[in-house]
């Protein structure tokens, strides 16, 4: 059984049509349209995955179609089986 103390850790999605649209166009407009995208596509992940409440979405990252997230070791293992959810990798500090 997994912990249940919270750690960051990075999600990062399959392959989506949409977001390499959205990405490609460079326009200030088309940013924000991804940047929105983004965020909700990741937001709604979270809320049909885990329970309301027990996570923490620090941030969404354009660059890749991923984002970071303060959840249990049980809490990601969820997101790993989670439809669309390419690799969810639980953040490492280097010495």
């Amino acid at each position: 059984m997994g912990s249940r103390e919270s750690e960051m850790y990075f999600v990062f999605m399959n392959y989506d049509p949409e977001y390499e649209r959205l990405r490609a166009d460079r326009s200030k407009r088309g940013a924000y349209e991804l940047d929105s995208y983004l965020s909700a596509k990741h937001d709604g992940l979270l809320a049909a995955t885990l329970n309301p409440g027990t996570y923490k979405k620090t941030f969404s990252l354009v660059i890749v179609d991923g984002f970071a997230v303060e959840i249990s070791e049980d809490q990601a293992n969820a997101l790993r089986s989670a439809k669309g959810v390419r690799v969810v990798e639980k953040n490492q500090e280097l010495a």
